[in-house]
């Protein structure tokens, strides 16, 4: 489990991250970004409306990263058609959350932003 200052920590920089990706005010009831702390993990996703739910919406999952303590390592996964998490093979592992968000943010691969 993450600490209480890891967490403060990933919240300011992972929350200032989506706070610059997150589409414009006007269209965020039909598109929007966020992300979660879930265990040792956080998951950035798209948030989307339901085609025929009203008031309903379904998340769309953009990248995942789990923080591997033994190791002092940061694990990057991106979720493929089959709709399970896979490594993210060009950049498996990275020392901080920093690099996690850097790799997301550049996309060289296409991975996360299509």
């Amino acid at each position: 489990m993450l600490n209480d200052l890891e967490k403060k920590k990933i919240e300011n920089a992972v929350g200032a991250f989506v706070a610059k990706r997150r589409p414009p005010a006007h269209i965020r009831k039909e598109v929007d970004l966020d992300f979660r702390i879930a265990g040792q993990s956080i998951e950035i996703f798209e948030i989307r409306p339901v085609w025929q739910g009203i008031g309903e919406t379904h998340e769309i999952p953009i990248a995942k990263a789990t923080f591997v303590r033994t190791r002092g390592v940061w694990q990057l996964y991106w979720q493929r058609r089959d709709l399970k998490w896979h490594s993210y093979e060009p950049l498996p592992a990275v020392p901080s959350i920093e690099d996690v968000i850097a790799e997301i943010d550049a996309d060289p691969w296409a991975c996360f932003w299509g």
